[in-house]
């Protein structure tokens, strides 16, 4: 996949191609993804240890850690018109010594008002981890492999998940939190220092708009707001369940000790690391059978209103079955951004993701700080919350997600339906010959029925 044949990168910019590509360019963006998503998701496991020491409840913890996405969420639109302007390199090398500055403060805090302020720079700081690695893709790659690489950053970036769980914990045994978030902003400076001076620049093309002009056109972009709704939902959700509530839910109510939750979280983060090598293999295969992306993340997101029934409805299965799901659906970010980059321009791409992110962002915001809030309602019982706590704001969240799910549908099939109708009437008129069979009538409206702005 990533040699000469497979990441043929264009003429011109630095002059490098195939391996070099990957090596210089691929592999220290996927390093800053991999620090964003340790930080996205450290918290379901030092939570274990702040909580007591600094007296915070499930709507303390809630705040704290969500606090992370309402600050990337606030970022996205000026990071994305950044990268277009600047480029992914020095965009994604100044914001890493921010989040490496934050992480420091992190392991100062005294309390939860410095908590909640260091984690807001750590947001900050890695606002541009996944949108200036996408950046990059879309500059180096040829357009047909951005699914599929796609797939690789965000796989080998989910490997933070994976370091937030067991290797997290060792370290935890043996120093404590506070070092523990001093390595890390040691290990982000690294980075950003590494990306800086490593990665080749790329003379970025200049927009035909106007910053405010290309956003206005994204937003415009109905296309846009039918996938925008879904994705948000889904990957947001997936997002706040896996950093925080996943190990409460687990503690709580299946009864796990230390051990066997993190080994649990263990295995959820191995398999949305492996989920975006999946998806991303699919999006390219099915690509290639003309079947398109926004039917595969509709897939996705019927499995996840499942996954999340199986545990609010507390369906006989494996305590970790459906939680396994669920980190899947983190990874379809592979499937979200390979659809808006057939959307919009490459030169408009950091602004595109950017306004996706901030629904992502967004709603993995009102998602983990929402069920926090919920879940603070009802009174512990021996340190624990009632399960009746879990399922409520969990179904909350489901019930969100299927409306997303309906307005994604729904207006997509009108217009089918109408194009089928008008399509239907010509080919009477003029003879099935000139068209075929009426059974193919399907094929050839599919395409129109993403076509336009409002």
């Amino acid at each position: 996949m990533f040699g000469r044949k497979g990441a043929d990168a264009k003429d011109g910019g630095a002059g490098i191609s195939g391996w070099a590509v990957v090596a210089l360019v691929f592999m220290p963006f996927a390093a800053g993804y991999f620090l964003s998503y340790l930080f996205r998701t450290i918290n379901g496991v030092v939570s274990a240890r702040l909580a007591p020491e600094l007296g915070l409840n499930a709507a303390d913890l809630g705040l704290i850690t969500a606090v992370y996405f309402l600050v990337l969420a606030a970022a996205q639109i000026p990071v994305g018109v950044m990268l277009d302007r600047y480029g992914p390199r020095r965009v994604q090398s100044a914001l890493l010594l921010v989040a490496a500055f934050g992480a420091a403060a992190f392991a100062r805090s005294s309390g939860p008002l410095s908590l909640l302020m260091s984690r807001a720079v750590i947001g900050l700081g890695v606002a541009a981890a996944l949108t200036a690695g996408l950046k990059a893709i879309v500059l180096w790659f040829p357009r047909e492999r951005v699914a599929l690489v796609n797939g690789y950053m965000v796989m080998l970036g989910a490997l933070g998940a994976v370091a937030a769980t067991l290797p997290a914990e060792a370290v935890l045994a043996k120093t404590g939190w506070r070092d523990l978030f001093d390595i890390l902003a040691v290990t982000t400076a690294g980075t950003a220092i590494l990306i800086f001076f490593l990665v080749p620049e790329r003379d970025v093309e200049a927009s035909s708009a106007s910053a405010g002009g290309g956003l206005r056109e994204i937003l415009a972009d109905r296309r846009f707001w039918r996938i925008a709704p879904l994705s948000g939902a889904c990957i947001g959700s997936a997002w706040s369940m896996q950093g925080l509530w996943a190990p409460a839910w687990l503690t709580d109510v299946e009864g796990m000790t230390r051990t066997e939750v993190v080994t649990a979280l263990c295995a959820t983060a191995i398999v949305l690391s492996l989920g975006a090598w999946l998806l991303g293999m699919l999006a390219s295969w099915t690509r290639g059978k003309g079947i398109r992306s926004e039917t595969l993340l509709a897939l996705v997101a019927v499995l996840f209103i499942l996954a999340q029934l199986a545990l609010v409805l507390r369906l006989p299965l494996p305590s970790i079955g459906p939680w396994l799901m669920i980190a899947i659906v983190g990874s379809a970010t592979v499937l979200s951004f390979a659809i808006i980059s057939d959307y919009f321009p490459k030169e408009m791409a950091g602004r595109a993701n950017g306004v996706l992110n901030v629904v992502h962002f967004g709603w993995g915001f009102l998602a983990q700080y929402g069920t926090g809030l919920l879940v603070a309602q009802w009174v512990q019982q021996d340190g624990h919350y009632p399960a009746v706590a879990y399922q409520v704001a969990f179904g909350v969240n489901v019930a969100l997600q299927a409306a997303a799910l309906v307005w994604f549908a729904i207006p997509h099939r009108r217009r089918a339906i109408r194009q089928s109708d008008d399509r239907f009437s010509f080919a009477s008129a003029k003879g099935a010959d000139d068209f075929g069979s009426y059974s193919e009538l399907p094929v050839l409206i599919e395409e129109p029925a993403v076509q336009g702005k409002w």
